[in-house]
């Protein structure tokens, strides 16, 4: 898939696109709707409209007519939006933004075509805020699979043979386990608490195949690795489940569990992973009470706070954005956040369990959830960037969360996951003063080591390239080229 940034110099720049929600109800997108303005307006009239009622220009559709995607402002609906726009007497059609249904990277697995899986795509559902979830739909476009990537959970095990999970455990080659148990030394990681199976279907169930739920990743290999038993387990099994990970090719490692006391056993058995080039996504823990969490920069919890940089840290968001009334925070020691509020997942009690079933009001909440969510993240960027090693892969994620309010002063980036940023950055291409006298200049700005294609068009119709460059590992490269002569629209694409 290509992306492309679009700029006609000194008059304007595209804006970023937002996917259209997946489930029946409304008929039509309740965020946006979309105009087509009138041939031979003034189109500073337009500009100025916009501007005085609180809308923004989300995207404009420069080569199919000029549609523009407008954002509908707080405190107004589709309907009396679409009616100003069509009194205004600037626009030839206002409509809604309604909803259409595919098959091809939208999973058909019940509880997230029911909406109930909002951190994957959350279009306002139950009241939540649209758009507070990690862009999975638009990511699913780019890459849904991380079949050849494999990632230990250490936790209490999962239930291998559950219809939704089965297909996506990793298998050993030599005994035919699909991992280890700490407690007793064989290949039988089986669950008996929940936990883990609840952790594996956040991260990866299989997606689209009619049944439950959906993971981040929509294929992958699950190594199972038993370290807690009951809740709880030991430096000793820790130690066991990471040293069986590391033996056994896991790329990443998620650990949605928590200790107050560091130990340097542990901590030594992180940074062999490191050596061995292992991501870690560690919970950032939670107040089990009725309080508010802790900062871990104060009160810290381990591996969470290990100064290990294979390490990343998750906090946890809810369906409005809000940082989970619960969540861990640290502006030092959590990395970023990710949605871990009423969540729906795969549970041990049965091949065919979800929990919670529909007629028991509980909310699983919390930062093993959100865990998981950035572990299925960083599998399907270990997919598409196979030459990357742990850092760069880890710089990509941090650089590519949306920084939310809530998380200002919270966490490292402030910002919580979002995965078509990470897995195919947005292209930015603006102005920028001229060094050279005679010259105008260029700034694009995207992901890391991406080739990009600056082209030109006098029409928005015709395009030619006029400069190819990879960006630098701060995602950016400028152009500078000579001033003067016809009005020229440029436009960056890349389809890295």
């Amino acid at each position: 898939m290509i992306r492309l940034g679009i700029l006609c110099l000194s008059l304007f720049s595209m804006l970023g696109v937002a996917r259209g929600a997946s489930v029946p109800a409304p008929a039509y997108r309740t965020d946006q709707i979309l105009i087509l303005p009138k041939l031979g307006i003034n189109r500073a009239a337009l500009v100025a409209f916009h501007a005085a009622h609180g809308d923004a220009v989300r995207r404009t559709f420069a080569r199919v007519g000029g549609f523009q995607v407008i954002t509908v402002p707080a405190g107004e609906t589709v309907p009396g939006l679409i009616a100003r726009y069509q009194q205004s007497g600037l626009v030839k059609i206002a409509e809604p933004d309604y909803l259409v249904y595919a098959d091809a990277t939208l999973p058909n697995d019940p509880y997230f075509t029911n909406g109930l899986l909002w951190g994957l795509d959350n279009h306002g559902q139950n009241g939540g805020t649209p758009h507070a979830d990690i862009d999975a739909v638009d990511a699913w476009d780019v890459r849904s699979s991380a079949s050849n990537i494999v990632v230990a959970v250490l936790d209490s095990g999962i239930r291998a043979t559950h219809e939704d999970l089965a297909s996506n455990m990793w298998v050993n080659p030599y005994d035919g386990g699909h991992g280890y148990n700490a407690f007793t030394g064989t290949n039988d990681p089986t669950d008996a608490d929940g936990h883990g199976t609840l952790v594996a279907g956040v991260l990866g169930a299989v997606g689209n195949n009619g049944k439950g739920v959906c993971g981040v990743a929509w294929r992958m290999q699950m190594m199972a690795c038993k370290c807690l038993s009951g809740g709880t387990g030991s430096d000793s099994t820790v130690t066991a489940c990471i040293d069986y990970a590391l033996a056994n090719g896991a790329r990443i490692i998620n650990a949605s569990f928590d200790s107050p006391t560091p130990s340097l056993v542990v901590s030594n058995a992180i940074v062999a992973a490191r050596d061995a080039g292992v991501i870690w996504v560690a919970s950032a823990g939670n107040n089990e009470s009725a309080g508010p969490g802790r900062n871990i920069d104060l009160s810290p919890g381990y591996p969470s706070c290990y100064r290990i940089d294979n390490i990343v840290s998750v906090a946890y968001t809810t369906r409005t954005d809000a940082l989970g009334s619960q969540s861990n925070y640290g502006a030092k020691s959590v990395d970023l956040a990710a949605p871990g509020d009423q969540v729906y997942s795969t549970i041990s009690f049965s091949d065919t369990s979800y929990y919670p079933p529909s007629n028991l009001a509980v909310n699983i909440a919390g930062t093993s959830f959100s865990a998981p969510c950035v572990a299925g993240a960083l599998a399907l960027m270990l997919a598409k960037y196979p030459t990357e090693n742990y850092h760069q892969i880890i710089q990509r994620l941090l650089a590519a969360t949306d920084p939310l309010p809530s998380l200002a002063g919270k966490c490292v980036t402030g910002g919580r996951l979002n995965l078509a940023k990470a897995l195919n950055p947005p292209i930015w291409l603006s102005s920028a003063p001229a060094t050279v006298a005679g010259t105008f200049q260029l700034h694009l700005a995207t992901g890391a080591n991406r080739q990009c294609i600056l082209q030109a068009s006098p029409d928005l119709i015709n395009w030619s390239p006029v400069y190819t460059n990879i960006t630098s590992t701060n995602g950016t490269f400028d152009f500078t080229n000579r001033a003067g002569g016809p009005v020229q629209f440029y436009r960056a694409v890349s389809s890295l």
